[in-house]
């Protein structure tokens, strides 16, 4: 089975801000679709957590390394575009772009094969998982109603992130993690992330540390990204006199990135998005990696109906996996699929069993935030 061609879709009308000191308007790109088409009349999906210009041009790069491939060698066909963009990848967009092939080529091959792609990777080690509506920090009464209108779609935990937190001082920090405890009660795990990757984040490892130790107050199950993405000693620093755990590493790209980070116990728990960092292929080997260091891995997944799709199948196949990040409100995770995720009465998640992803696009709703994909051929 050849591909024969490739599509690109670039997303709007629906973008969830993510936090940044701009903000952002839902007609902004941030999100990107790709899918894979093949000589046998199958197509799949893939998902980029980067813009459609940026995942066009790369697409340009890659075409002619990818035309004529097969279309059930994912690792093998991923990695040939790696090492052949070598001099214009190495990370960032190539690598964006690359991601979502991989993505792609996986839902592809499991759609040839009959198989979910979580048997592909390995085998299942569970049918469900535990999502985590992802939500950002906001002034004490609006998180208070955004809280309650999360609990409310069935999330048993909620990770808040991004600005006011760390922005202002530490009696206001308190005030929102006690605000958001009182709000859902001991019931619901409440996991807190600072943003540390936003542009000239000010803090260090004593502001970290001390704010670690006021989210330990209040029973919170993680603590991410309290410090600049590149200050690996910080981290380990932090990871080692922490009452809380230390989650991160959703900047970084290519496996060889997380390495050190993981040689060096940086974090409690790494967050590799496999809409970034080189796809399923990628993923799976950071996490054994991990596993094999005894760090927990949760997946990160500010993304897609594809998105978290992929997170699915890969937290199926990993040993010790307990998360899965699901934005929400999220127009591109709710409507674009022909059905849509459901969570049951316990907060769970079941991970699809169908071939491939496990999901089907749906391709008139997909025209509302896309209506003329970029097609190589």
């Amino acid at each position: 089975m050849k591909i024969v061609a490739v599509d690109v879709y670039p997303l709007t009308g629906a973008t969830v801000d993510g936090g940044w000191p701009q903000g952002h308007e839902p007609q902004e790109n941030l999100h990107t679709l790709v899918s894979i088409r093949s000589d046998a009349g199958l197509t799949g999906f893939g998902s980029c957590f980067t813009s459609g210009t940026l995942v066009t041009g790369a697409v340009q790069l890659l075409w002619p390394l990818l035309k004529g491939e097969s279309g059930v060698e994912p690792e093998r066909v991923s990695e040939k575009l790696r090492q052949s963009s070598f001099w214009q990848g190495r990370g960032g967009s190539v690598e964006h772009a690359i991601s979502g092939l991989d993505i792609a080529l996986w839902d592809l091959m499991g759609r040839a094969c009959g198989q979910p792609v979580s048997r592909l990777l390995g085998g299942n080690y569970r049918s469900t998982i535990k999502p985590y509506g992802s939500i950002l920090f906001d002034e004490p009464d609006r998180l208070r109603q955004t809280l309650e209108s999360v609990v409310g779609r069935g999330f048993k935990a909620i990770k808040m992130g991004w600005r006011p937190f760390g922005r202002r001082n530490r009696k206001f920090d308190e005030l929102l993690v006690k605000t958001a405890r009182q709000t859902v009660g001991d019931g619901v795990e409440l996991m807190v992330d600072a943003g540390g990757s936003e542009q000239f984040w000010p803090h260090g490892t004593n502001w970290a540390r001390n704010t670690a130790s006021m989210l330990a107050d209040y029973a919170i199950t993680w603590f991410e990204e309290p410090l600049p993405p590149d200050d690996i000693a910080g981290y380990a620093e932090l990871t080692r006199v922490s009452p809380v755990p230390i989650a991160g590493g959703e900047v970084l790209t290519r496996r060889q990135a997380f390495q050190p980070w993981i040689e060096q116990r940086a974090v409690d728990i790494l967050q590799p998005d496999c809409t970034k960092n080189g796809g399923l292929s990628e993923s799976r080997r950071i996490a054994w990696m991990a596993y094999d260091h005894n760090i927990q891995v949760v997946p990160h997944g500010w993304n897609t109906a594809l998105g978290l799709a992929a997170d699915l199948q890969f937290s199926a196949a990993i040993p010790v996996a307990r998360y899965v990040e699901y934005l929400t409100p999220c127009a591109y995770i709710e409507e674009l699929m022909t059905e849509p995720f459901r969570i049951d009465a316990e907060g769970l998640l079941e991970i699809p069993t169908k071939p491939g992803l496990g999901i089907d696009v749906d391709r008139e709703k997909l025209k509302r935030f896309c209506p003329q994909p970029v097609e190589f051929r």
